[in-house]
């Protein structure tokens, strides 16, 4: 039984980001790999977003950081950026030190309120 598959693009959904996941601990040698894969779900997807599940990466440490700074440089070069999925709070601690800022998801992103935060109005106005 063969498959051929139907002519023009892929039907994406766009607002269904690409998720990449890691797990365990992660060699030198995997990080271009990463990368190169980051590159090619950006590519494919058509999306702007990889979303980087790094739940099962297990403790933090300089070399986690290293690694998602360098998919996070693969992204931008490739037009797009990386989103972490369910980051350890300390990872996020860690990031937060040495200066480096992602993306995470369920976070109000940059100029939003966070979800269930009703914005004030003026006297008389129904609340939004």
């Amino acid at each position: 039984m063969s498959y051929t598959h139907p002519p023009g693009l892929p039907i994406v959904d766009a607002m269904t980001p690409a998720v990449l996941v890691l797990a365990g601990p992660v060699t030198r040698d995997e990080v271009t790999e990463l990368g190169d894969e980051v590159r090619a779900l950006l590519r494919t997807t058509g999306a702007g977003v990889v979303v980087c599940d790094v739940a099962g990466l297990g403790p933090p440490g300089l070399g986690t950081v290293d690694l998602l700074a360098r998919l996070q440089l693969a992204a931008r070069r490739a037009g797009g950026r990386i989103r972490l999925r369910d980051p350890d709070p300390a990872l996020h601690a860690l990031l937060d030190l040495v200066g480096i800022r992602f993306e995470v998801e369920g976070q109000a992103e940059q100029g939003e309120p966070a979800l269930g935060v009703e914005e004030e109005v003026e006297p008389g106005e129904p609340a939004v």
